[in-house]
C-alpha cells in the first residue's frame, strides 16, 4: 500500500510517499481503507519532534512510528475477532495519535472510531476527530458548560475553535468568540453571539465576564483567566513555558483551570456525528488536497492561519476520487 513515511524529524520535506506492507489486523482493531484524512497541528508537531518533551512518547532521536497522520475516514475492510461494534463495509471515522493515517489502509483500535452517519461525506468526517473531539471535551467534559452559561472561546475560527463555538451554542450557551477582524463574519455564521477582534481590541485588556474561558490559541495569561472567567480550559499553547506558568499559578491560587490532551472514544465521536448529521455542527473545510499533496497540506496548517479545517482525499485504483455521495460541505 502507499503511505507517507518519515525516518527523521523535520518539516514536511522529510515525508516520502512509498510502498509499505499493509498493517496486520489485531483482535480489538479494525482495518480501514482510508478515503480521506485531515491535517492537524499535532501532525506537524509530531513531524518536527516539537516540543522536545513529546519525543519521550514518539522517539527521542528518531521517530518511533514510521507513518504520520491521525485523522481519517474510510470503509472497514476487516474487523478483529473481539470487535462487536463494527463490521466489514461500515463507513467509519476516527483518529490515532500514534500515527498511521496518511496511508491507503490503517489498523486502528475499534474504540477510537465511530460510525459515519447517513448523509455525511468522507472529507467532512475525516476533519472531525481530533478537532471536534477536543472541542467537545473542552466545552463539555472539562469545561462542564451548562445551558444558559456564557463562554469565551479564544481562537474561535480555527479547527478546534470553530467546532467549540458550534458545540457551545448547541448546548445552549451564550458565546463570545475571539478572532481576527477578517474572520468576524465567519464566526458569526457559526453562531457566535458576540465577537472580540483581537487586532482591534487586546484580549489581555478585555473586561467581559464569563462562566467559562476556553483557550484554543494558548496565549491567555493566568491574569486573563482570573479577570474574565470563573473557570478555564487550556487546549493549545504558544510555548511550553507559557503553559507551565499558567498551570503553576493555577495550583498556587486554586483558580480552576484544566489542561488536557483529548483522546478519541466511540461515545464522543458518535455524539459529534449526531451533531453534524443534525446540522447543529457544520464542518468548515477551507482547502482540500489530493493525498499526493499531504506535505503541502501540513505546510498550510503549520502557518496557523487556517479557517476551519484542511482535508486530503485518496484515490481509487482507477484514478477516480473515492469521495462518497454525501453532501458537499466545503464553504467557498
Amino acid at each position: 500500500m502507499k503511505a507517507f513515511t518519515k525516518t527523521k524529524y523535520g518539516g514536511p520535506e522529510v515525508l516520502q510517499l512509498e510502498e509499505v506492507e499493509k498493517p496486520i489486523l489485531k483482535d480489538d482493531h479494525i482495518l480501514v481503507k482510508v478515503v480521506a484524512n485531515s491535517a492537524n497541528p499535532a501532525d506537524w508537531h509530531i513531524l518536527r519532534g516539537e516540543p522536545v518533551l513529546a519525543r519521550f512518547a514518539f522517539g527521542f532521536f528518531k521517530p518511533k512510528y514510521k507513518i504520520l497522520g491521525a485523522d481519517f475516514a474510510g470503509i472497514v475492510e476487516e474487523a478483529g475477532k473481539d470487535v462487536k461494534h463494527f463490521k466489514v463495509g461500515d463507513r467509519v471515522f476516527g483518529e490515532t495519535l500514534k500515527g498511521g493515517a496518511f496511508a491507503e489502509y490503517i489498523c486502528v483500535a475499534a474504540n477510537a472510531c465511530g460510525r459515519m452517519p447517513e448523509g455525511t461525506g468522507f472529507p467532512e468526517m475525516a476533519s472531525a476527530p481530533i478537532a471536534g473531539v477536543t472541542a467537545l471535551q473542552a466545552v463539555l467534559t472539562h469545561g462542564q458548560l451548562k445551558e444558559g452559561e456564557s463562554v469565551l472561546i479564544n481562537g474561535s475560527s480555527g479547527g478546534v475553535g470553530h467546532f467549540a463555538v458550534q458545540i457551545a451554542k448547541a448546548y445552549g450557551a451564550k458565546v463570545t468568540a475571539v478572532c481576527s477582524s477578517k474572520n468576524i463574519n465567519f464566526v458569526k455564521t457559526l453562531g457566535a453571539d458576540q465577537v472580540v477582534a483581537y487586532d482591534k481590541e487586546s484580549i489581555h485588556h478585555h473586561n467581559g465576564k464569563y462562566n467559562l474561558i476556553v483557550d484554543t490559541h494558548g496565549n491567555l495569561s493566568f491574569k486573563d483567566y482570573k479577570r474574565m472567567g470563573q473557570r478555564g480550559v487550556i487546549v493549545g499553547f504558544t510555548t511550553m513555558g507559557h503553559m507551565i506558568s499558567v498551570l503553576l499559578k493555577e495550583r498556587m491560587s486554586k483558580f480552576p483551570i484544566t489542561q488536557f490532551t483529548a483522546e478519541a472514544n466511540t461515545e464522543d465521536l458518535e455524539t459529534l456525528a449526531i451533531l453534524i448529521q443534525g446540522r447543529k455542527v457544520k464542518v468548515h473545510i477551507e482547502k482540500t488536497y489530493s493525498y499526493k499533496e499531504i506535505p503541502e497540506a501540513i505546510s498550510y496548517i503549520e502557518a496557523m492561519r487556517t479557517r476551519g479545517k484542511v482535508a486530503m482525499v485518496w484515490e481509487s485504483v482507477d484514478g477516480n476520487k473515492d469521495v462518497d455521495d454525501g453532501r458537499n460541505i466545503t464553504d467557498s
